[in-house]
């Protein structure tokens, strides 16, 4: 798929590509670091139908929301042969004592026997953390493991 990037004199850059209607759907990355998802009118495809301005927060949601459910997906399906593994998305959320620490001293691997195998943070995948990795509120992490292993792994997460 490919990825159309215009500069806007003044403004910033736009981002977007063609969706099977033939719509177009970006981001404007504004000089002053503002977000804007965009979407395209039907029959103009440079008209803009829709406009959300993002913080930086919001813009990072969206992209996690995006990209992490197609890797799971993957993963799932390449674990389909392999009865009792599973893979899921666990959240660093704003009470987990984690953020801000790293996946060592989660002790995840030694406590409840998953992996921690990407995270997604603002859009951008981090494949096979080593334990110096740092979290932060809002990364998704995709974690492989059985099921019990994976709810012992979401309490941790959540609680310590």
């Amino acid at each position: 798929m490919n990825v159309d990037v215009t500069a806007l004199p003044g403004i910033g850059v736009r981002k977007d590509f063609e969706v099977k209607s033939g719509r177009r759907v970006g981001v404007i990355a504004h000089r002053n670091g503002d977000i804007d998802l965009i979407v395209s009118k039907p029959d103009d495809p440079d008209a803009i139908a829709a406009q959300v301005p993002l913080c930086t927060d919001e813009a990072s949601v969206l992209a996690n929301l995006l990209g992490a459910p197609q890797l799971v997906a993957k993963l799932n399906d390449d674990h389909r042969d392999l009865p009792g593994i599973t893979t899921r998305q666990l959240a660093i959320g704003d009470e987990s004592p984690f953020a801000g620490r790293t996946l060592g001293e989660t002790g995840m691997r030694t406590r409840t026997k998953t992996s921690i195998v990407a995270v997604m943070r603002a859009g951008q995948l981090h494949p096979s953390p080593g334990p110096d990795f740092t979290f932060t509120e809002g990364d998704l992490l995709v974690v492989v493991g059985t099921p019990d292993g994976l709810d012992a792994a979401a309490k941790i997460l959540a609680h310590g």
